[in-house]
């Protein structure tokens, strides 16, 4: 029996296939469960640009993790993917951010520094922009996709002028994003 994973960090309905699997061994049941799990993630009303959550499958068994900013988010996503057809178990690994006044204010200020931008006006407006910032304990990872490299090396500098510990980028651009996918230009 082929061993079939898909795992994203959930934003804007995207699937990301880790390379050492093949399109072709991804069970369309799995395909259509994700797509599932995705939406209800998506359209959780509290699940913002502060938070990222990512989703791996294997024949109907779930594993959630990432990082939310408050314990009930953790909760409640656990309860929407619970209740997607399908889903046959769900082991939820998503940790939830440590309270922090600095954290916070480092939060706000990146995230306005970024969607304030002219380069990321078109995303500010969207229900799930596609750049999430993670901080935890003054340390901030960038999570999402991005058109270009422009974009994602304008990000990262943009996060890391308000005196973060550390800034990671784990950006992919829409290029990057369809390779992991094994898809062809649009």
């Amino acid at each position: 029996m082929t061993r079939t994973i898909l795992r994203t960090v959930l934003l804007a309905a995207a699937l990301v296939i880790p390379a050492a699997d093949s399109a072709a061994q991804i069970s369309a049941s799995d395909r259509v469960l994700f797509q599932q799990i995705s939406t209800q993630v998506e359209r959780y009303t509290q699940y913002t640009v502060f938070d990222s959550v990512a989703a791996s499958i294997d024949n109907g068994h779930v594993i959630l993790d990432g990082w939310v900013t408050m314990p009930y988010k953790r909760d409640d996503l656990e309860r929407r993917v619970r209740r997607v057809h399908g889903v046959t178990s769900v082991e939820n690994a998503i940790q939830v951010l440590p309270v922090s006044q600095f954290d916070d204010e480092l939060r706000f200020r990146i995230s306005r520094a970024i969607y304030g931008h002219s380069s990321f006006w078109q995303f500010a407006s969207m229900p799930n922009p596609p750049i999430h910032i993670v901080v935890n304990r003054g340390r901030v990872s960038l999570e999402g996709v991005v058109p270009s490299n422009v974009e994602r090396a304008l990000a990262r500098s943009l996060a890391g002028s308000f005196g973060a510990l550390e800034v990671t980028s784990r950006l992919q651009t829409d290029a990057e994003f369809r390779e992991t996918l094994g898809v062809g230009e649009p």
